[in-house]
Formats: structure tokens, sequence, C-alpha cells
């Protein structure tokens, strides 16, 4: 590290150089009176008057320099540029080379010209004390140590020149190593204290870089020392902390700062012990990480790391946002959004924590409510209505059940209720049958009142048997019997239930293997005009015989069908083979087949319709399809799409159990529908009732107004039969009357024996 020239040097280092040579005056200007004082002696000792001339120089160059040093003093150091700084440098060096010359000159003088020994010594002492001062005043200039040694020494070796002595010129020659040797010096000067300047600015900048970083840090910081007194604290810190001006806290106590030592602390009097046995553990490196809260408002993460001299950095940052969010996302996995209630799991947890608190095995409950119908809530008038209804009724679960169970949200429209039962009072059933009549009644949702029922299962069951996975097993299967009975019934499980439960999920397994075997029948119930002479289409039924349990009705296997959601399995079959059976039959009769809600979710019964076409060769006008009005309700839209592309194609469209859903009449002018089949609901009691008649003809009449034909099913007296004809209130006539389910071979000689007016009342026609 050299400068070996002002261009290298910083501008910084440069002016510090050039103002060291206006420091310092006091030597100086005591070396200028020491100078004239001496040219006084000489003067007085030899009588030369060339001595009072040098004595005015001195004098004016005096002056000259007292002017220039106060100007120096005056101006900003900090906002000199580079060539003003040379400029000063210029300046010093007219006056202190113009002080060296006179010198210089003087003892040449003396030497040459006087001859006179104290004269000699006199001027030669002076100028040599000079030269050596000009180590300790001009290292900041190489040129003014050049200039001024160079001016004194050589009119001294002049002189001994001209004296043209042996031993005088071997003298003037000598004066070379002490002028090199002084330049040296200096130089080593300079350089010595450059590499100091330069080191001690590294060190500002890096001192200012690590303040800067340490107090820009997102994070807080301490530095302790072995005894916990704070070494290094940064700004982060102190706001986080609210200790005030870091500065003030050097050296002091760790615990003492944080108890008592700044009036504005986070902390009113001591510390809570947690925090403080915290940072004791921190400190003594018992942890290395941990939470603190100090307030609402105030959650921090500490780190500790040891020092190896002993004492520990602590770091810290404040996590309330994080630890507030984590808090948020934990409560959002625990409890439902929309009823506020714990949800399945966090439901389980509390329960585990209700049984290991109590002391003693007894009697505890578990209480799972469904509400009766609901999605005919979301269906009629939106989520967010149902939504709204779900959260009333949480709502009230939770008055009901204060002091007496925990309340969950299982999923959907499930409620969950514990019973801890802690008193152990012999009434549990009770209380849960009194919450369950409680919890039904109205509820009024934007403007609309919901009559509200449910189907409940409940669970009683010692405390010490409970099994986690078992219970909400036992809860269903008794919500599925309370399902079975009717609406708003409550069913406490049974034994038997689950011997049910396991039959139900053989008789699954069975169904199963049936559909995939295609061991499942169909049967086919005539359609007759209403005088019966003329069979117009037979609706396909399909029937399964158990090996081992005989014939299930369909409404058992055809609901189990849905819940292994392989209806659609059954659906397929029952298509493919309707149109089989129908195409051997005469072209006048069309085969009627139904579809679930299943079915209509995607178009792929388009793909599967169209397929059993095409296999049997039947002509798609003979084909009907039945969708019930629940089918259409829950999607309309894309059920009309996929009901209009097989319509396209020739297939009649029809509604099955027209009525009995919970639409109006006044959607079927926008729906590709071809004809009403009229549940047989409407039928029963036509004769005796006269309301009930009335309504059949109304909904008669305006199926007729929209171009609809008519099924009436379910007719099974000459009585109805009568009437529907008196009124004319059927294109088609379904029922026992004419004829009951029938094999697919009796179809052909069933319409012959019509046609020829023989048509007997069911019995003779049954397959």
């Amino acid at each position: 590290m050299k400068a070996q020239s002002t261009k290298a040097v910083p501008t910084d280092v440069y002016l510090s150089f050039v103002s060291s040579l206006f420091g310092n005056r006091q030597t100086l200007f005591t070396g200028m009176l020491v100078h004239i004082l001496t040219y006084v002696a000489v003067y007085q000792k030899s009588g030369s008057v060339f001595y009072l001339w040098l004595i005015a120089v001195f004098a004016l160059i005096c002056l000259f320099r007292i002017y220039w040093f106060l100007r120096f003093d005056q101006i900003d150091k900090a906002a000199l540029r580079r060539d003003e700084i040379a400029n000063w440098e210029r300046i010093y060096l007219y006056g202190g080379v113009a002080t060296t010359t006179v010198l210089g000159v003087g003892s040449g003088y003396a030497i040459a010209i006087i001859q006179d020994p104290f004269a000699e010594l006199a001027c030669i002492a002076v100028t040599m004390a000079s030269m050596v001062s000009v180590v300790g005043r001009n290292f900041g200039s190489r040129l003014a140590v050049n200039l001024q040694t160079a001016t004194a020494s050589l009119p001294i070796m002049i002189g001994c020149l001209m004296v043209g002595d042996v031993h005088m010129v071997i003298l003037s020659i000598m004066l070379l190593p002490f002028m090199l040797t002084t330049r040296k010096m200096a130089n080593g000067v300079r350089e010595f204290l450059y590499k100091n300047v330069i080191v001690a600015r590294e060190n500002v900048l890096i001192a200012e870089t690590f303040d800067t970083a340490l107090n820009n840090m997102t994070h807080g910081l301490l530095m302790l020392d072995p005894q916990n007194r704070i070494e290094v604290i940064n700004r982060k810190a102190c706001e986080l902390l609210n200790l005030g001006d870091r500065y003030r806290l050097k050296n002091c106590d760790l615990d003492v700062v944080l108890r008592y030592g700044v009036r504005h602390t986070f902390v009113d009097g001591s510390m809570p012990s947690l925090i403080q046995r915290q940072l004791a553990q921190l400190m003594d490196g018992t942890i290395s990480r941990a939470i603190m809260q100090f307030s609402e408002d105030l959650v921090l993460e500490f780190s500790a790391s040891r020092r190896p001299e002993g004492g520990v950095v602590l770091i810290f940052e404040d996590v309330t946002a994080r630890v507030r969010a984590d808090r948020k996302i934990l409560h959002m996995v625990r409890f439902d959004s929309l009823t506020g209630l714990p949800q399945r799991g966090y439901f389980a947890d509390l329960v585990k924590e209700q049984i290991a608190a109590r002391k003693k095995s007894g009697e505890i409950g578990f209480m799972v409510l469904d509400v009766d119908e609901f999605k005919h809530v979301n269906d009629m008038k939106g989520h967010v209505t149902g939504d709204r209804l779900l959260a009333e009724i949480a709502h009230r679960l939770l008055k009901l059940a204060a002091g007496e169970a925990i309340v969950g949200h299982l999923v959907g429209d499930q409620f969950v209720l514990f019973f801890p039962n802690i008193e152990e009072r012999p009434d549990l059933e009770q209380r849960m049958r009194g919450i369950h009549a409680a919890i039904a009644g109205q509820y009024d949702i934007d403007g609309t009142s919901f009559a509200v029922t449910f189907c409940a299962g409940a669970v009683l069951i010692e405390s010490a048997e409970l099994r986690m996975e078992e219970w909400q097993i036992k809860a269903d299967l008794a919500v599925f019997e309370s399902k079975s009975r009717g609406k708003g019934n409550l069913t406490v499980f049974a034994q038997e239930m689950d011997a049910r439960y396991i039959e139900r999920q053989r008789l699954k397994t069975d169904l199963k293997t049936a559909v995939e075997n295609d061991a499942l029948q169909v049967v086919y119930q005539p359609m007759f005009v209403p005088d019966g002479s003329r069979i117009a289409c037979c609706e396909a039924l399909s029937r399964w015989t158990h090996p081992e349990k005989g014939a299930i009705p369909p409404n058992i296997f055809i609901q189990i069908a849905e819940e292994m959601a392989i209806v659609t399995d059954i659906t397929r079959f029952m298509i493919r083979t309707a149109c089989r059976d129908c195409a051997t039959w005469p072209k006048s009769i069309g085969v009627s087949v139904n579809l679930s809600v299943l079915d209509l979710r995607n178009d792929d019964i388009v793909k599967t319709v169209l397929d059993a076409l095409a296999e049997s060769g039947l002509d798609p006008k003979r084909l009907h399809l039945e969708v019930t009005e629940s089918s259409l309700i829950e999607e309309l839209a894309a059920v009309s799409l996929i009901l209009e592309e097989l319509r396209k194609h020739g297939i009649t469209i029809a509604i099955d159990d027209f009525g009995t859903g919970f639409s109006s009449l006044s959607y079927l002018d926008s729906l590709p529908v071809d004809q009403v089949k009229i549940d047989r609901s409407f039928v029963r009691n036509i004769g005796e009732d006269a309301k009930r008649l009335k309504l059949l003809r109304g909904i008669v009449t305006l199926s007729r107004q929209l171009d609809l034909g008519i099924i009436v099913e379910g007719v099974e007296t000459q009585e109805q039969l009568a009437l529907l004809a008196k009124y004319n209130l059927a294109d088609l006539i379904q029922g026992y009357v004419y004829s009951m389910p029938i094999a697919s071979g009796a179809v052909t000689d069933l319409a012959e024996r019509a046609q020829k007016k023989m048509v007997p009342a069911g019995a003779a026609n049954v397959a």
C-alpha cells in the first residue's frame, strides 16, 4: 500500500496530508524567530549588511505564511476539490521553499564570502535543524520535502566548492547522503501515516457498514457477555422491546433492563415468569429457540447462539402476524367456517380430552342429527339460503346443548353431539330426545319459513368401552334406521342394527355380482289405450331373484344400487335388454325404460341408448325414456341438453311419477318432454274424493294445452277406468286393471287378444 504520487492518493487522504502542512504552527513560527535572531547575531559578529537583507526577507516570508495560514483556517475543507487542495499545497510550498532557500543562501554566503567560523557554524546549524524539522512538518508533501531539502543543501554545497579546499569539497559531497536520508525518512513517515489513514478509514467504513447492516436488520439482535451484560444491541431490538435509546444500554444487565431499566419498557413491574424462564433457558443453552408472547399485539421468536469466548447472541423477530395466521389456519382446520362448530377431526380430539379427564367409567352418549330433505332447500332456494339455515341450526344447537354436550359438524347437513354425562345422570336418553324434539321447528331464513325436522341416531355406551372408529358407524346405522321409519325420528342404536347392516353389506356384494353377470330379469307392464283394445307401449321393470333369499323388492335393490353407484350399470342392462325384446314384438308396440338421476349426470347415456338401438335394430321411435321430476330439478340445464339430444333421434321422453316432486307445471313448456306419466297417488280414491278428481282433471287439462301425451299409472279398478274414460283423462292406461307385469314372450299374445277385445282382468295375464 504505497502513495507514490498525489494523484494516487484518495482525495480525502490528500486533504489530510495538505492539512498537516498547515498544522503545528507554534514550532513553525518559533523556528522563524530563531532564524531571524541567528542572522542578527551573525550580522553583529561579521558586520555583513547582506544578513540584514536576509532578515527582512524572513520577516516578509513570515507575514506571507501567517496570512495564508489564517485563510486556510476559514475555508470549508470538506467542499474542496482536488485541484483546490493542490493549489493550497503550492501556496504552502511558496512559503516553505522560500524559507529554506534563504537559510541555504545564508549558509553558503558565510562559507564562501565571510569565512568567519561563528557565522559558518551559526548559519549551518539553523539550516541543518530546519532540514531535520522538514521530516516532521512536511512529510505530507513529497514535493515540499524534495524542494526544501534541495534549496537548503545546494547553496551550502556551492559555497564549499567555491572555497576550493579539498576537505570542504569532501564535506559538500557528504551532504548528498544527508539529503537522500532526509528524503527517505520523510517518505517513510508519509507511507506509514498513509497506511494508517487508509486502514483507519477502512475501519470506519467497516464500522459504518456493520452499524448500517445491524440497524437495518428486520431482526432484533442482542450480544451479551458472560455476565449477561449488553455489549451490542441494534435499533430493531430497541423498537421491538420498546427500550429507548440503545446507546444508554451498553454494559447494562439484560434482566435489569427488561425489568426496571427503561422508562418505556414493554414489561410493567416484573417480567412474567414464563418469559423470564424462557430467557434464562436461552442464555444457559438449555433451549436454542423460543416463542414468547409479551402481549396480544406482540409475539417474538428468539433464537440463541453461544459465543466461543462466553456469552450469547440473541436474535429475535416479530412473529405476531405469523402466529395469528397460524392460529387462524388452525381454527379453520378445527372449526367449520359456515357453522363455527368443531369439524370431525377436532370434535374427535375434544371427545378424547373429555374421556381422558374422567376419573371413572360411566355412560356417555353420541347423537347424530340429519336434516330431513335438506337437499330440496338448496334446490328450491339456493345454496346461500341452505348455508344460512345450517348456520341457524348450529346456533340453536349450541344454545340447547349448553352445559350438556359438545356440538360438532360432521359434513353437509349432519351435526353431532357428544354427551360426556359427567354427573352420571341416568336420564341420558331422555335428554337426547329432549334436544332432538326442541331443535325441530320453524326456521325463518331470508323471509322464508322452513319447517325443519331431523332424523337422528343415538349411541349410548360406557366410556371405558368407547372406540372412536366404531361409535359413528353405530350412529350412522341408527340414523339409517330412523330414515327408514320416516321423517323426524330418533333411534337409539341396538345390536340387531349391526346385524342388519352386515346383512345389507352382503346384499350389496351379491347385487354387484348379479349386475356384473347380467343376472337381473326384466318384465314388462303394458300401457293400453283407454278402451283396452291395443297395447301401445310396455314399461320395462327390473327384477332380482336372490339365489338364497328369493325375490328382492325393486325399491330395496334399486336403492342399494344407487348407494353403490352401480345403478347406471343396471340402466345399461335394462336399455339393451328392452330394445332387444321390443324388436321381437309387433311394430306398433314400444318399450319404455326408466332413467335415474345418476344416469343423467353426464352424456354417456346418449351413447348407451344409441348403441342399444344399433345393436337391436329397433326403430328409435319405439323407445320411450322416463325421467323423474327430481332428476330434472337437480341439474335442469344439463339434463335438458341430454334429453334434447335423445329426442333429436326420435326417442320419446316422458316424465315419470309426475306431481310427486317439488316443481310446478310451469317449467313443462321449456323442457324436451313428450309425455307426462301421472303418479298413482292422483288416481287412488278418485271415485270417493271429488277434490282429488278435480286436481287430476286440472293437471290433465294443463298438460294437454302443452301438447303433452297423458299416461295414467296405477289404475286398478273398473270404477277408476270408467272415470278416466268419462272425462277423457288419459291417452294411455297402465295398471292392474288391464295387466300385471308380464314376461317379454307374453307381450305379443296379450296384444293379439286385446285386438280381439279379449282383455281379461289382470290375473290371467300374469307371467
